[in-house]
């Protein structure tokens, strides 16, 4: 008797679980550079102080607040850490529940990140849980493009990947791995990491704890 071959991961459920990202509905609310200016300046913080706080560049801050640029995650980590703010007060806003059901035909795109000189999108995701007051951990459903610069990045926290559609490209420290639907990876985000898709576009799950 012949042995099923069928695999034990099974692509096309995948693909009906998350469906076409880009179809989703749009967030109408603040995005992240609106958060980020509003928080800034509730604490008093001038663009140059945070500057200082993040490392990061006047005229770069400058334009995630005004969207010209649209920040990666790890940016998004080293900001809220730096306005003493949750992660996920400025991924997705103030939630104001204990739990969060989040059906498919619900979900909304939380915002695009762009590079680091805005003329590339390297990903567009969408929270899974928003509505959570005081939480943690951040869970996202992540469409990633293609990162032929390896734009790194480094930061507090703790990073776990699943991938469910497409083949993901993950470089952490030096070594290099390819992972397919089914394959995950947990790693600590203060170890640079590269993400992307190897060729056109994939989709994880990703869950980020910012500690």
């Amino acid at each position: 008797m012949e042995k099923d071959k069928t695999p034990h991961i099974n692509v096309d459920y995948f693909s009906e679980l998350t469906g076409e990202i880009s179809k989703s509905k749009q967030d109408g609310g603040e995005n992240i550079g609106q958060r980020i200016k509003k928080l800034r300046e509730e604490k008093g913080i001038s663009l140059d102080e945070l500057s200082k706080l993040t490392g990061f560049e006047v005229d770069v801050l400058s334009q995630i607040e005004k969207q010209e640029i649209q920040p990666q995650l790890g940016t998004v980590m080293k900001l809220s850490k730096a306005l003493e703010s949750a992660f996920g007060r400025l991924v997705s806003g103030v939630g104001d529940k204990l739990y969060s059901i989040t059906r498919k035909a619900d979900r909304k795109i939380v915002s695009r990140s762009t590079s680091k000189k805005g003329k590339q999108q390297l990903y567009t995701y969408m929270s899974l849980a928003p509505e959570v007051k005081g939480r943690h951990m951040e869970a996202l459903v992540v469409q990633l493009e293609e990162n032929p610069e390896e734009e790194s990045s480094v930061h507090g926290g703790e990073e776990f990947v699943f991938v469910l559609d497409g083949v993901v490209k993950l470089k952490i420290g030096d070594e290099r791995f390819e992972l397919e639907p089914g394959d995950s990876a947990y790693y600590l985000s203060t170890t640079s990491h590269v993400i992307a898709a190897k060729q056109g576009k994939a989709t994880i799950i990703a869950v980020l704890y910012q500690g």
